[in-house]
């Protein structure tokens, strides 16, 4: 049986310049996480084909039949974007699903995310606003906005049609062309949506997918000098480097980095939910987020209590088939990825840790097929413990206690991260204190990991720079110019 609707890539071709052909790399083998099963395989792009997409999409940013359109006219393609993806939205999320092993209920958010991000690019478009700006003179000003040029897009396996949305419809909606570079392990996703792009009519050469190493294409995108932005979303490592050749090139970047989040429990919160959104903002998608909420600080007159209900809670998780909707928890990606998690709590246990609960794969019902591992627990450690310092990816849980909100403060912020909080409380004056106290570009107060298009996303500290989503995150791929328009009836008289 066909593991998903092969009309959503009949072939093995990627996406070069606007044309589907093959890659002139190595083939590659995409494996379904959950039973190591192979889902096709396809071929992978050169360092000589991602110099062919860049300067394809040079030339075609410049064409007037994208950057020249008016917005509401490029509005309509993102628009259409949007309704494709809605219209095929349960065979692309089996596909993502099949991607990269997450549960069929969150692929189906995924997609869904996916079609309201071109939609709400779509409509900002439509309605920003240049500005007329105040005349200090016998001249009119204004501040208009232009197409940076040709942007590399580069996403990460977790959630590839989600992410790929996120830099795709902003830097479409203004007027530039993009090279995206998804994950080398989940690309289906992508060429998926670069068909969905090409049916809804956006031109030849502005969109290209390159699937392969991040070592190879990557490089070549962030250093060949008509790529005029990178937009990257993966390791602080990775995103260190893109950064100091960004820095030489002084080209603009966008990087969402890693994270190592807190989420705090004061004695005074509800519990109920408490639980809930802890145990949601950790182990969903089997830990494997950036703002995994994955340091947890509770007050002590309710850590014990409260401990015992996340531990047994975690127990609960339902672990296994990604396409059965009552799964809570797919596979990690990889077999290397799982081992390292594995390390991560060999480590903690090392560091003087105990397990409340998982540390070990699962067995049976074919999980060990798979690369599942068990909602994990740990607690007895300082937030200077290896464990606490440095992102895990995966469902890996470091619980501590706390005494006063001052010492709480300075343990989460003890981070070189600073991407995430959390704060769980009913005294909304002390929530409104601690989270203009956290070091991090979103907190999240009496629920976790909700998320909106309309709304800025950005990292502190080593978790990245630039900004996504929100009314503006238009304009993080746009360059602003000023004009003056003189209204003097006399000569300018320095030259008289």
């Amino acid at each position: 049986m066909t593991p998903f609707d092969t009309r959503l890539i009949p072939s093995g071709d990627i996406f070069i310049g606007g044309e589907w052909r093959r890659g002139r790399a190595a083939t590659f083998a995409s494996i379904y996480p959950a039973d190591q099963s192979v889902n096709m395989e396809i071929s992978t792009a050169s360092a000589e084909d991602a110099k062919e997409a860049v300067e394809a999409a040079d030339i075609a940013w410049r064409k007037p039949d994208w950057a020249g359109l008016k917005p509401h006219q490029r509005a309509l393609i993102l628009y259409r974007i949007a309704d494709l993806i809605t219209q095929r939205h349960e065979a692309l999320a089996q596909l993502q699903r099949r991607d990269n092993g997450k549960p069929i209920a969150e692929t189906r958010v995924l997609v869904a995310s996916a079609a309201a991000t071109f939609r709400y690019f779509a409509a900002c478009l439509e309605t920003l606003d240049d500005e007329l700006t105040p005349s200090r003179g016998d001249y009119m000003t204004m501040s208009v906005h232009e197409p940076i040029g040709v942007i590399a897009a580069i996403t990460p396996w977790n959630s590839p049609i989600a992410s790929d949305a996120q830099k795709l419809a902003p830097a479409l909606a203004a007027g530039n062309a993009v090279v995206l570079k998804p994950a080398e392990v989940t690309p289906l996703v992508s060429l998926a949506l670069a068909r969905i792009c090409e049916e809804a009519g956006v031109p030849k050469g502005v969109l290209s997918v390159l699937p392969g190493k991040g070592s190879v294409i990557g490089d070549v995108l962030v250093r060949h000098p008509l790529v005029r932005k990178v937009s990257f979303t993966g390791g602080t490592d990775v995103g260190r480097g893109i950064a100091r050749i960004a820095a030489d090139k002084l080209m603009p970047v966008s990087l969402e980095l890693g994270g190592k989040s807190p989420t705090i429990v004061f004695d005074d919160a509800d519990l109920d939910h408490a639980v809930n959104g802890v145990l949601y903002g950790i182990f969903s998608s089997s830990g494997e987020a950036c703002i995994a909420g994955s340091r947890l600080f509770v007050q002590r007159p309710v850590y014990a209590e409260f401990m015992k209900r996340l531990a047994e809670g975690a127990r609960r998780l339902r672990v296994g088939d990604p396409s059965s909707t009552e799964t809570q928890m797919g596979p990690l990606i990889s077999a290397k990825h799982r081992e390292s998690v594995e390390r991560y709590v060999a480590l903690g246990l090392e560091e003087g840790g105990r397990l409340l609960c998982g540390g070990e794969r699962p067995v049976g019902e074919g999980r060990e097929k798979g690369f599942f591992y068990q909602p994990t627990i740990l607690e007895g450690l300082p937030n200077s413990a290896r464990i606490c310092q440095e992102e895990i990816f995966g469902p890996v849980l470091v619980a501590m206690p706390f005494d006063d909100e001052a010492a709480l403060i300075r343990q989460a912020n003890d981070s070189v991260f600073g991407l995430a909080a959390g704060i769980w409380t009913r005294d909304y004056k002390r929530a409104w204190r601690v989270a203009r106290a956290l070091e991090a570009g979103t907190v999240w107060i009496n629920t976790y990991k909700l998320f909106s298009i309309s709304t800025p996303f950005s990292g502190w500290k080593d978790s990245g720079m630039g900004r996504e989503k929100g009314r503006l995150g238009i304009r993080e791929y746009m360059q602003q110019k000023s004009l003056y328009w003189g209204l003097n009836d006399a000569p300018l008289p320095w030259a008289n």
